[in-house]
């Protein structure tokens, strides 16, 4: 099936806002949305974004223009709102006059907002609203466009399933707004209940993570191919002060060692010898190189394999165009499928 009417129509403003083919963004995951699968998704029709996650802006600046030599398709960039270079990255981004900027982490500093509205770009903020009453307040602050992310998904997470952030915010929101839909979406029929209750559009991110262009390692994704769905669990919160964020990501020996990590810094905190939000930051950089040594060394033992419960629909390495095809006519299926009853009474 090439063509999809039906899910084009559903999809068209989420489309129209992003300036791709299909609304279907691939989730920003640290190490694995670089150049290679950023280009691949957005050639597809789809919408590719970095993931900046720690980068400085000098290396943000040269993996904008390292994609940018690979498509001439749009592509977003996802920054992290606690980054302590934020508004560094932010010039980077409308130097390369990038058109749509993801914040993710938590609510947007002051001025972050209005920083990559009103530069030379005049580029579009998607924030994540992980509550009604939050994704509101990000429109009213100058949000484009939310993204609701439930604890499905794969890295940080909330404690909300997609299914029922969807019930909650679509019917309030969806009408006047564009509402993305993310978290344990591996699947085309799952698209389409979700624009048919409103959502402009979809993110995915585990289903790219072992797509033919990401550069994640062979034993990597070996583990994705081997993992089902059970297999994709949340940390944990060892110290009530630390404020850590869980992340899913599959069961293994580098789970217990973000534990003792958490432990480590929960007695520097005892200590005095720093503050919560430096903790928070040595919780990210855990993050960042637990997630490299599995994405790039292969270390799947010791490395973060962060991963959405829909890993266990991952079963071999596909070309991201392959992928998205295969999501757009399970979608339309499922749409036209629907509509057959109602057409025989008609």
């Amino acid at each position: 099936m090439t063509q999809h009417p039906c899910t084009a129509r559903l999809m068209r403003r989420g489309a129209d806002f992003l300036g791709s083919e299909h609304a279907i963004l691939c989730g920003a995951m640290s190490w694995v949305s670089e150049r290679r699968l950023v280009s691949a998704i957005s050639n597809a029709g789809g919408f590719g974004v970095i993931a900046c996650g720690a980068m400085t802006p000098d290396l943000l600046d040269s993996e904008i223009a390292a994609t940018r030599a690979l498509t001439d398709r749009p592509f977003g960039v996802n920054l992290i709102t606690m980054h302590p270079q934020l508004f560094d990255l932010i010039e980077v981004c409308d130097r390369h006059g990038v058109g749509h900027v993801v914040l993710a982490g938590g609510i947007p500093p002051k001025g972050s907002v209005e920083a990559i509205k009103g530069g030379k770009a005049d580029a579009r903020v998607i924030c994540f609203a992980p509550t009604l009453a939050l994704g509101r307040k990000l429109l009213r602050s100058g949000g484009d466009a939310l993204v609701i992310e439930g604890m499905e998904a794969g890295g940080h997470i909330g404690p909300v399933s997609t299914s029922v952030l969807a019930q909650e915010i679509l019917p309030e929101l969806a009408a006047d707004h564009l509402v993305f839909v993310a978290g344990g979406i591996g699947r085309g029929e799952a698209i389409a209940g979700y624009l048919e209750m409103g959502a402009a559009g979809v993110q995915l991110g585990t289903r790219f993570a072992c797509a033919t262009e990401s550069i994640a390692h062979p034993a990597f994704k070996q583990a994705f191919f081997r993992a089902s769905a059970r297999d994709a669990v949340a940390s944990v919160q060892i110290d009530p002060r630390l404020p850590v964020i869980p992340v899913r990501a599959l069961r293994n020996k580098g789970g217990e060692l973000f534990n003792d990590r958490q432990r480590e810094i929960a007695a520097t905190l005892d200590r005095n010898e720093i503050a919560l939000e430096e903790a928070q930051l040595q919780v990210e950089h855990y993050w960042a190189g637990a997630l490299r040594r599995a994405v790039i060394e292969g270390d799947v033992e010791n490395g973060s394999l962060m991963a959405g419960q829909s890993v266990g629909m991952v079963k071999r390495e596909e070309p991201a165009a392959e992928i998205i095809a295969q999501l757009m006519d399970e979608c339309e299926t499922a749409l036209t499928r629907r509509r057959e009853p109602a057409a025989a009474l008609s």
